[in-house]
Parts: structure tokens; sequence; C-alpha cells
């Protein structure tokens, strides 16, 4: 996947008058990009992409965590799906199992629509610092107050730990093949511009995999509908996380929603769905027009 290759000016108005803010909410959610069926090459609204999803039983929504218009359409995703048939669970990469009590008290208390900040919720989940509540907060609150389980899908960090240092050998028919490991490789070292000793390399690769392995087996064990959200190349379906998923449970089809920027490359490989939102950097200056 590569990102970033051409900036695409769709939906894009110039706004050096306005000072920089906080997007709103958009109503119209065809104003943030392009929606593409990677298996047909059709162009998609969103309600035609929510039609889509609504039938699977398992979907996994990569991210790019940066982007707050990610975030936007993720929250849409899981108010406007509940609305076509029951939620069964979302799981995000976010959450760690030392945090699901919290998530489950807090989710409780919250059913009784209590009057709270929302960064006295992050502080009583004890969110993790590593991912911006300013970006996080109005996804993380509205699956607070939702009536299904929010569940983690991430390992604690020492496990993590522990794995970095015993590189543990990872088998799996898809997952454990060469050329996965030989792109995980490149993507790693792109990340570090070729800069990374090969013992940093083959740790950050197990750490990854190990999390793409434990992210698959809470997919399989949630309730369903059940609905993923992780990093985009946690999404992807020739690296990451449907790929442990064909290993464990290979009836169990897993469908994949990428929401990438504008100039990536995303292709059938990568993704069932992609969605090409406006880029990270644009945000300040990104103006909502409202639809008369």
């Amino acid at each position: 996947m590569k990102v970033l290759l051409s900036l695409c000016s769709l939906f894009l108005i110039s706004c050096a008058s306005l000072p920089p803010a906080k997007p709103t909410v958009v109503a119209d959610m065809a104003q943030l990009g392009k929606i593409i069926d990677l298996k047909t090459g059709d162009v998609l609204s969103p309600e035609q992409l929510l039609n889509k999803l609504a039938s699977q039983q398992r979907v996994v929504v990569g991210e790019q965590h940066d982007n707050r218009y990610h975030h936007q359409i993720e929250l849409w995703l899981v108010q406007s799906l509940a609305k076509q048939r029951p939620q069964g669970s979302v799981l995000l990469e976010m959450l760690n199992p030392d945090q699901q009590s919290k998530v489950d008290k807090v989710k409780a208390w919250l059913q009784g629509n209590p009057v709270v900040r929302s960064e006295r919720i992050a502080e009583l989940l004890n969110w993790q610092g590593g991912w911006d509540w300013d970006l996080y907060g109005d996804l993380a609150v509205g699956l607070m107050h939702a009536p299904y389980p929010l569940l983690s899908a991430n390992l604690d960090k020492p496990e993590m730990q522990a794995i970095y240092r015993s590189k543990p050998l990872l088998t799996g028919e898809r997952s454990g093949q060469l050329a996965v490991r030989v792109k995980l490789e490149t993507i790693v070292r792109e990340m570090h511009d070729n800069q990374i000793e090969t013992p940093q390399l083959l740790s950050m690769i197990a750490v990854q995999q190990q999390r793409d392995r434990r992210m698959a087996e809470r997919l399989l064990a949630a309730p369903a509908p059940a609905l993923l959200m992780a990093g985009g190349y946690h999404a992807a379906k020739d690296v990451g996380v449907p790929l442990h998923a064909q290993d464990l449970a290979p009836t169990q089809p897993v469908t994949v929603l990428m929401l990438a920027e504008q100039g990536a490359e995303i292709a059938l490989a990568h993704a069932d769905y992609v969605w090409l939102t406006p880029l990270a950097a644009d945000e300040a200056c990104f103006c909502i027009v409202p639809k008369h």
C-alpha cells in the first residue's frame, strides 16, 4: 500500500480565513470522499456500502490512526449499521485486555445516561495516551453508550514485551507464509527509512503478527455481527488479521473496508472496499457544505 502518492483536491475548499478547528461530524457522508467496491470497480454511495456490510457477520475496518475523518466514518458506520440490524459487538485495537473490566463497568454505568465529561470517561477507562483522545474521543464515547459489547482486541503491554524479546515463531497455512513475512519486513523497513537492525526488525514483525493473531481470535470469538477497527496494515487481507482468521476458521469469512487517504493505492489483495478520504493534514481547511 503506497500512501500519499498524489493529492486529490476533491471536496477540499480554501479555508485560510478560518482558524483551525475540530471538524464537525458530517451529515452527508458522501462529502467525505469516494467509496469503491474493489471486486467490481463500482463507485458506491455510503448507503450502498452500508447495505453490503450489513449482511456480513465479521467486518474489519482499517484506518489511518491520525486521520480524524476515518474516526468520523467509523462512528457513522457503527451508528448506521445498528439501525439496519442488531449489532453484536465492536472491537478496538486501541483497547487492551487489562482495560476490559473498566470498559464493562463504565459502559454499564453509562446506559443510565449520567451527565459526564468526555475526558472523565477517558480517565475511567485508563485510555492509553498513545491513542489521541482528541481524535478517538467521539468514537469511543459513542461506543461506550451503545447497548452492545465493546471489546478489547489487542495484546497487553507485558505480552508484547515478552514477544519482542523471545520472537516466537507463528504458524499458519496462510499467515505463516514466507511471502507474508517478506511483505511485513518491507513495510517495517520503509517505515524506519531502512535504518533498522535485523534483530529489532524480527522482533517488530513477531509483535505485529502476534497482535494480528490476537485480533483475529477476538474477532472470531466476539458476538456477531462483529466489527473490528484497527490500523490499515492490521486490516489488510494480504498481511493482517484476515489471513489469521482464515487459518483459524476458514469457513467464517471476514470482509475488509479500508479507510485510506486520497492517493493511496488499495487493491483487491488488500481489501474488499476502500473509502478514499481527504488527507489528515487537510483537516484544518476542510469545510463541510450543508446539503440543501
